[in-house]
């Protein structure tokens, strides 16, 4: 697999064809239940043995330069060519904002196509339900400039991939990666695995795709983003304990230097692209030894790429 040819043909695709390609990652993804390669899939719940390399990718908002600089710097497909330790980790928000949203889609679709074993989709806030969708929503305005007339069947299609979309990634007694944040309502990986179940009776979805840790608060507190919440460090400490795990890896957030660190360091915030319109200086990506044991997410600093 070139990952050049991967991008050249995401700047031609028809809607056609990139609905297509939607349709096969959706029937891979509806077949994917149990263990599957290093991956156990359990609803919408992935549990990583801890071993191997994981290259994790926060948000990109349509920025394709940022996506394939990423990939390039890192090498990372070609580790996934060469070792099945190797695993590729999105936490979503992949469309919006950006100029680039259909090809960002395309070219990370085709990676879970070329490596269905080794790539993790996780949903981000702006690949949320109906309910909870996020505004402004310009991927529309993106695929009908994109796409012309057919961008309708485009659209649509991309959406229906939504609901089929990871909720979070747990590495056996390593992190934790959703997202956007915390319910404090949660007890066991079950309460992940089924949060679009049990949506919109019970606050988990919405807390994965929408909440962000804040140091000034105990708890939880009103977020001004109008869904989700503030959750405190005492939240972040108790939901990880339940888990068996030691910190938290999310996006969400745009990072002026491209990650930041929260609640003394239990939590990472990642922000994998740069430019127009959030005017971040730095994107940054972690590549993550999955055996290695970290208290802190301080501790993966040297881990943490910034570009």
């Amino acid at each position: 697999m070139k990952l050049s040819s991967i991008i050249k043909e995401s700047k031609a695709i028809q809607s056609s064809n990139f609905v297509k390609t939607i349709n096969n990652v959706i029937d891979l993804l509806d077949g994917e239940r149990g263990k599957t390669g290093c991956l156990t899939i359990s609803d919408h719940l992935v549990t990583l043995e801890p071993s191997g390399e994981a290259l994790v990718i926060g948000d990109l908002h349509g920025d394709l330069d940022s996506l394939l600089r990423i990939l390039q710097n890192s090498g990372f497909t070609q580790k996934l060519a060469k070792s099945k330790d190797a695993t590729l980790i999105f936490l979503g928000d992949y469309g919006d904002r950006g100029t680039r949203s259909a090809e960002v889609y395309y070219t990370i679709l085709k990676l879970k196509l070329a490596f269905p074993e080794q790539v993790v989709l996780l949903r981000g806030n702006h690949e949320g339900p109906e309910d909870l969708k996020a505004s402004p929503h310009d991927l529309p305005l993106q695929l009908q400039a994109r796409f012309k007339e057919n961008w309708i069947a485009a659209y649509s299609k991309i959406r229906e991939l939504f609901a089929y979309l990871y909720n979070a990634v747990l590495v056996e007694e390593r992190c934790l990666m959703v997202h956007g944040g915390l319910s404090p309502n949660i007890n066991s990986v079950q309460d992940l695995a089924r949060a679009h179940l049990t949506h919109p009776k019970q606050d988990f979805l919405e807390d994965l795709l929408w909440s962000d840790p804040n140091d000034m608060v105990k708890t939880v507190s009103n977020s001004p983003r109008g869904a989700g919440k503030f959750f405190g460090k005492n939240v972040t400490e108790n939901v990880l304990n339940k888990l068996g795990v030691k910190i938290l890896i999310r996006g969400h957030e745009k990072c002026e230097n491209g990650f930041k660190f929260n609640h003394d360091g239990k939590v990472l915030t990642l922000f994998s692209r740069k430019g127009a319109p959030y005017y971040n200086a730095y994107g940054a990506y972690l590549q993550l030894p999955l055996s290695k044991k970290f208290e802190n997410t301080q501790q993966l600093i040297p881990w943490i790429h910034k570009f």
